[in-house]
């Protein structure tokens, strides 16, 4: 079965400013996000991708535009069971106010359970994006061979539930994933079971630096997984 590169889509306004985005309109990369996108291309110069899927929303369409510009023949797909999480009425919220909602601890300990209030569930989240990889994973092995390469652009909690759903991990222990903007996460299927090959991958490491001042309040506790994915590194 085919090679998936999950990219988390750039640095966006809204990462930059505490904000939950969800899938408020309008919400773009901002000027490192635009920097991080146009080093797609080089970061996966090697790789003979077949196809490029992508969510519908804006941030994602642009961390992907300079690797359609660079490879113009690349097909490009929308797939809305890829798209952010439906926050519901905590979409376009500042997370430092959400992290004093009840649900934002059952977001943090038991995710498994949580709904958000005019959303979805956490669960229902997984299970689209999940429904959406494996039929793209029979779709591009038909179409290209068990050993093509493709590549996916999408969100924060979309990219730590499949990492969850291809290590085998109950949901409620996907807030210990953490993946960085633009971060390139590979997972090999095969007829019995994926292989993690790359996880949250950027290139850097600044972010394993320790933190010389406190976590921003936008990120809520240094202990909390961040809901939406956060800004990565400083």
């Amino acid at each position: 079965m085919p090679t998936l590169i999950l990219v988390r889509h750039g640095r966006s306004t809204a990462n930059t400013g505490g904000v939950l985005a969800g899938w408020t309109p309008g919400v773009a990369l901002d000027e490192r996000g635009t920097a991080q996108a146009a080093a797609l291309p080089d970061r996966l110069a090697g790789l003979p991708l077949a196809a490029a899927v992508t969510s519908p929303l804006q941030r994602c369409r642009e961390t992907l535009a300079p690797l359609l510009a660079a490879r113009p023949d690349l097909p490009l797909h929308t797939d809305e069971r890829i798209g952010e999480c439906h926050y519901g009425d905590w979409s376009g919220r500042k997370i430092a106010e959400l992290v004093d909602e009840p649900l934002w601890e059952v977001v943090q300990r038991h995710p498994a359970a949580a709904a958000f209030p005019g959303g979805e569930s956490v669960r229902a989240m997984q299970a689209r994006a999940v429904d959406a990889v494996r039929e793209w994973n029979a779709r591009i092995e038909e179409e290209h061979g068990a050993d093509a390469v493709y590549v996916m652009c999408s969100h924060g909690d979309i990219v730590k539930s499949l990492v969850a759903d291809a290590l085998g991990l109950h949901l409620d222990l996907f807030q210990r994933i953490a993946v960085d903007p633009c971060s390139v996460t590979a997972i090999r299927y095969t007829r019995l079971r994926p292989f993690l090959l790359r996880l949250g991958d950027t290139g850097e490491l600044r972010g394993l630096a320790p933190h010389t001042e406190p976590a921003a309040p936008a990120e809520g506790s240094e202990a909390d997984g961040v809901v939406g994915g956060g800004a990565g590194a400083p």
